[in-house]
């Protein structure tokens, strides 16, 4: 299977299409179709992508898991841009618990 280089933008690439589908026709994009749906309909798909790729996981499958991660990726990036975040906000979130443990971490959010 030939890849192309990575695109180091591809989180951004996609951030900025899944904005543009806000005004789309949800006739004409699977993904204004899913905004027109509403939250409700954005959260069983993630729902359905998790176990999926928890099921490609089990079967141990490499290209299976990355199709399914990748599935998971794209529709948990439609919830971001569905709430008005962004994949920086995620990014923003691992960078401050890099170089935390993940028990310290962990107490960290207990004691919110």
């Amino acid at each position: 299977m030939m890849v192309e280089p990575m695109n180091e933008d591809v989180l951004k690439q996609l951030a900025d299409v899944l904005e543009q589908r806000k005004a789309a026709d949800p006739e004409s994009s699977y993904v204004a179709g899913l905004y027109a749906m509403g939250l409700d309909a954005i959260l069983k798909k993630i729902g359905e992508e998790a176990t999926e790729t928890v099921i490609a996981g089990k079967g141990g499958d490499n290209e299976q898991i990355i199709y399914e991660t990748a599935d998971l990726w794209f529709h948990s990036m439609v919830l971001l841009a569905h709430k008005g975040l962004s994949p920086d906000d995620v990014l923003q979130e691992l960078q401050r618990r890099f170089g935390l443990s993940g028990l310290e971490e962990k107490a960290a959010r207990e004691n919110r």
